[in-house]
């Protein structure tokens, strides 16, 4: 059986769910691959040196600045971060090699930006004969150096137009770079409904014919949530905190005209997604995805706070005619009253995006890995007679 490494990290928490989801999308396709989900950082700091110094993961100041929202300076952020991730590149490979050398992995497949290029010379000096694959989790590149590697053995998943033309502009050969329809989403997010949806709703508290948002800001939560529900007080709500449980019990404490529903963390999102018609967070590409696949249409922010990697995906929301884009979510009381009145015009656009990544993505690791098989067998047919007239 063959061995196919998933790489993640906790950043965030949109990557470790691309690694749930491939993993489960590989399974339901019955490949005879052994899927092992790697983290990246326990590989390349097995001893938890930094935890035992700082007090904490080094993905924990990324996410209490989702948490926070303070996401202002991000950019510049990145740029240190990827200056001191090619000051440490020989550490970086010397470590991940090593580890190539001892699982002896047979694809390995990245779900992470950043750290690419160290992920695949660390493979091709470990175990040249395995192939290295990106798939990205974002609808769009920041380049350079985010999620692509021009001039490497890198293949690249991209799951939009705009994505997999980034990496022909950027010198990827052709015949790496795969499209797929969309973001690689659980199972859960494909499947019907199989619920009762306005008897869910009523022993809610939720009027099954009134609108109903759902506002999600990732397994962190956000503080903005706080001031979203407090412009909207006669919308009733379904407010997933994640693991924020102080933000839970203020926004329970918050007073509202309309029924409010507050949800710590739950790993079924797609089951308050089916009980809301509409969709308020940050334009984070998993997030829109999933609420897209859902049919709620969506309103998002764009401005000096947005992430730099999420900035396209505004664009997206507005060129698929599938949500409201605002400056801030200072306007969101305008925003809902004017997406309301066109509620089923939203939710007919969004319900024509279709997104099969799940399906699509196994197909191209196969084939991938397929092609590289045969090309050893095809070298070693070669080789072989030689070393037999010797």
């Amino acid at each position: 059986m063959l061995n196919v490494d998933l790489v993640w990290f906790n950043a965030g928490g949109g990557h470790r769910a691309a690694a749930e989801a491939l993993s489960l999308a590989i399974e339901a396709q019955g490949l005879p691959w052994r899927v092992r989900k790697v983290n990246f950082t326990e590989v390349i700091d097995p001893a938890g040196r930094f935890r035992r110094v700082m007090g904490f993961d080094p993905e924990d100041l990324y996410n209490k600045r989702l948490a926070s929202g303070f996401t202002l300076g991000l950019s510049q952020e990145l740029k240190l971060l990827q200056r001191a991730i090619r000051w440490s590149h020989p550490l970086l490979v010397e470590r991940l090699a090593a580890h190539w050398r001892e699982t002896r992995p047979d694809m390995v497949v990245s779900l992470i930006p950043n750290f690419n290029r160290a992920l695949h010379d660390s493979l091709a000096l470990a175990r040249p004969q395995t192939p290295f694959v990106t798939v990205l989790t974002d609808m769009a590149d920041h380049p350079p150096a985010f999620w692509m590697e021009p001039g490497t053995g890198q293949h690249l998943v991209c799951g939009t137009a705009h994505a997999q033309e980034q990496a022909l502009q950027a010198g990827c050969g052709p015949a790496q770079v795969h499209r797929v329809s969309g973001m690689l989403l659980r199972p859960a997010f494909h499947a019907p409904a199989a619920l009762d949806r306005a008897r869910e709703r009523a022993a809610l508290g939720l009027d099954p014919h009134q609108p109903v948002g759902l506002v999600m800001f990732g397994g962190a939560g956000s503080r903005v949530m706080k001031r979203i529900a407090a412009a909207l007080p006669e919308v009733p709500l379904i407010l997933l905190c994640g693991r924020n449980e102080a933000l839970a019990q203020s926004l329970r404490a918050l007073p509202s005209v309309a029924p409010r529903v507050v949800v710590g963390y739950t790993p079924d999102v797609a089951h308050w997604m089916h009980l809301a018609d509409f969709f308020v967070g940050k334009p984070g590409p998993g997030a829109i995805s999933e609420a897209v696949q859902m049919g709620l249409p969506v309103i998002v922010t764009r401005n000096a706070w947005t992430m730099p990697q999420e900035r396209w995906n505004t664009g997206w929301v507005r060129e698929q005619g599938v949500g409201v884009t605002l400056r801030s979510f200072g306007q969101i009381d305008v925003a809902v009253g004017r997406l309301l009145p066109r509620l089923d015009e939203f939710k007919r656009r969004a319900a024509a995006v279709e997104n099969h990544a799940a399906m699509e993505v196994p197909q191209r690791l196969a084939a991938i890995l397929q092609a590289r098989l045969a090309a050893v067998a095809d070298r070693a047919r070669w080789v072989e007679p030689a070393l037999s007239f010797d």
